[in-house]
């Protein structure tokens, strides 16, 4: 009964192109779709509906794992290919679950309107790239599309760790392995450590999480390897902050100079509704130039902000201009583009502005280049003689 309930389920998840199906007790089943959540014309289900639910698609080490500490997450491949990404938990003292439907094939950059600097960035040949933003930004859709892109065009090793494993690489230019934490390897920490032995390219680490494994991620981006990494951070000077705050107070500076060297480039995206129907990705593109680099190592992250605006010609731009642009171009609602943005009350003005039609793109040109000027006067100042301790 309940196999045949999650695959009717499953199915009209699919057919509507919804985003996710939340299962819990005392309602009908919801899904998002297009970032709303609506409730499905079925029963109302009862603590036995969802313990049957979850049975009939939850491996028993993960059914061990929800008994121990509450929760598991782990991935299915429903009927026709499709994947689900699966998080089960305990609630009030029942079982809730929601399954994320992963997209079944890899969204291209321009589909996706990614940054033209990430072409640039993920064909280093070192270093740490960072993809951050608020869970259901669509991080991991944006990895996997720059894994794919690596995969259709160069001849590289790629090991993935991933919990769970969402998206399957087959085996075209690159040699793929991924491994998957619980299944595979038991940490991330222990799974970057095994991947330096294994000769690889890439490194992607589907999540850093904790200390070890961000210092194991920034010496494996020093040693000759590019990183890929996530984290659940918005913007990239709140980044930086997150990586080097998590050290002892003792071990910032030496992480800090650490970071500036093998930091390359953080991607910041947020997904929101489009105009009539879908989702859009809006983001903020940091590039690690010398200049940056120099913030970092002297704990001026304050002023990474102002980097990014004045950095248009390595391709970097802040989130409130991506937004910007969505606005106008009528792709996203005014309330929407507000209601994500860093600075509320600068971008109200600034759309204000266009509505009277007090504002063109010429103006954020100049007002950029007048930037870049008053930074390079900034960068021609003599040096200083001492280092600071």
């Amino acid at each position: 009964m309940a196999t045949i309930a999650i695959d009717k389920l499953l199915a009209t998840v699919i057919q509507l192109k919804a985003n996710d199906l939340h299962i819990t007790t005392g309602q009908p089943p919801v899904i998002r779709h297009h970032g709303r959540m609506k409730k499905l014309e079925t029963k109302v289900l009862d603590s036995d509906d969802t313990v049957g639910l979850m049975k009939s698609i939850t491996p028993d080490r993960c059914q061990q794992e929800l008994q121990e500490v509450g929760g598991t997450d782990f991935a299915i491949e429903f009927l026709g290919g499709t994947r689900f990404r699966v998080a089960v938990f305990r609630q009030r003292g029942h079982i809730g679950m929601v399954m994320r439907r992963i997209p079944s094939g890899f969204i291209s950059f321009e589909q996706m309107g990614m940054p033209d600097a990430i072409k640039r960035l993920i064909t280093r040949p070192r270093g740490l790239l960072l993809v951050t933003g608020p869970t259901g930004s669509g991080k991991t859709t944006s990895l996997a599309s720059m894994l794919n892109f690596i995969n259709m065009n160069y001849d590289k090793h790629v090991i993935t760790l991933e919990d769970p494993i969402e998206y399957f690489h087959k085996h075209q230019k690159s040699t793929f392995n991924q491994r998957e934490i619980g299944v595979d390897v038991p940490s991330f920490k222990e799974g970057i450590r095994r991947a330096l032995r294994m000769d690889p390219d890439i490194i992607l680490v589907g999540e850093m999480r904790d200390l070890e494994t961000i210092h194991a991620a920034i010496e494996a981006a020093e040693t000759g390897h590019v990183v890929f990494g996530t984290l659940h951070t918005n913007g990239a000077s709140s980044t930086v902050n997150r990586i080097i705050d998590v050290f002892p107070q003792e071990q910032q500076d030496q992480i800090r100079t650490q970071l500036s060297t093998a930091l390359i480039g953080v991607l910041s995206q947020t997904l929101l509704p489009k105009k009539p129907e879908g989702m859009v990705a809006a983001y903020e593109m940091m590039v690690v130039t010398p200049a940056v680099a120099n913030l970092i190592r002297e704990n001026k992250t304050y002023r990474i902000d102002s980097s990014i605006q004045t950095g248009r010609k390595h391709g970097m731009f802040l989130m409130d201009e991506s937004l910007f642009k969505l606005w106008r171009s009528g792709t996203v609602d005014k309330e929407e583009v507000l209601g994500r943005c860093n600075k509320p009350a600068e971008l109200a003005e600034k759309i204000k502005q266009a509505e009277e039609g007090n504002f063109s793109e010429e103006d954020d040109d100049i007002e950029d280049d007048e930037e870049e000027e008053d930074e390079g006067e900034e960068d021609k100042a003599p040096p200083r003689r001492g280092m600071k301790r």
